[in-house]
């Protein structure tokens, strides 16, 4: 019996799983894959670059820029601050941990806007927000965002995978606060969206 351990058991660029199932369905059923149960965290890990003499996060996660600055003494660079030295490491590329979908990230009032422009005939679509939405289209899937950072973190790649399952062409997001505790989750929206 040969196994398999890998940082990611999703195909390059796809949302990571937070599942078995989404392994299983990802994969394929032939893999034997050890059940633990649904990520408590979500998101995949903080990466952080130890090897210039001062830290640099590389990808947001669960452990925040201020955790970082906390432990190592000093703030932490942005892969932005050294991208000529910035090395390829795993979720950092500018397209990631896409649907099928097209994601689209807008504010609470272009989400209305656009809902009211598309009226009964939104079809296809699913959205996700914090801000109460109205709509009158019976086809729109629509998931409340919650208002903590964290429980989006946890709950995002099940929510895209779920719009995906249902065969949404387009997904449209409320962008997260630009406040530091939705920086990982931000950052992961933000690739969706660029593929």
């Amino acid at each position: 019996v040969w196994g398999l351990a890998a940082p990611s058991a999703n195909q390059f660029g796809r949302v990571s799983p937070t599942t078995a199932q989404n392994v299983q369905d990802e994969l394929g059923t032939d893999l034997l894959v050890l059940d633990g149960g649904a990520c408590t965290v979500g998101i995949e890990s903080t990466i952080v670059d130890c090897t210039r003499g001062l830290p640099v996060l590389l990808r947001p996660g669960a452990i925040t820029r201020q955790q970082i600055e906390a432990t190592c003494g000093v703030k932490p660079l942005s892969r932005e601050d050294l991208p000529a030295l910035t090395p390829r490491a795993s979720g950092t590329l500018d397209a990631h941990d896409a649907p099928n979908a097209k994601v689209r990230l807008m504010t609470a009032q272009a989400l209305q806007t656009g809902l009211d422009l598309l009226g009964s005939e939104a079809a296809h679509i699913a959205v996700y927000a914090r801000a109460p939405l109205r709509c009158t289209a019976q086809r729109l899937l629509i998931r409340r965002m919650p208002d903590d950072a964290g429980a989006v973190a946890q709950q995002l790649f099940a929510v895209l995978r779920s719009f995906d399952d249902a065969g949404v062409k387009l997904i449209w997001i409320e962008t997260p606060p630009a406040s530091a505790e939705w920086e990982g989750v931000r950052d992961r929206l933000e690739r969706a969206s660029a593929g």
